[in-house]
């Protein structure tokens, strides 16, 4: 092989590899930023899906803040989940049977 011969490969095979890395690099999704500018998924809070002292924070009497909570699937205490994900998460004390965006009282 002559030494035209081999740059040729090189280059074609570099250009190849930029080539290839230029089509990942725009088919990668880009993520949302916040009002802040820093990058995040959204979340929301969830009422009554956290168990026992894994609750998020505060919602009523008996919890004060993270890891508070009392009891499994506790009402007034929040977990944060994906954004939209709240009302689909099975919580056995909501009077859904899912959990809320809000306090409730165990059924």
């Amino acid at each position: 092989m002559s030494q035209s011969t081999k740059t040729s490969v090189i280059s074609g095979t570099a250009l190849a590899m930029a080539f290839g890395a230029a089509i990942t690099l725009a088919a990668t999704p880009v993520m949302a930023e916040t009002d802040h500018g820093a990058m995040s998924d959204a979340k929301e809070k969830c009422y009554g899906v956290a168990l026992k002292g894994k609750n998020d924070c505060a919602g009523g009497p008996g919890t004060s803040c993270a890891g508070s909570s009392k009891v499994d699937y506790q009402g007034d205490a929040w977990k944060m989940v994906p954004k939209g994900s709240c009302e689909k998460t099975a919580s056995p004390t909501s009077p859904t049977g899912f959990g809320q965006l809000k306090p409730f009282a165990k059924k």
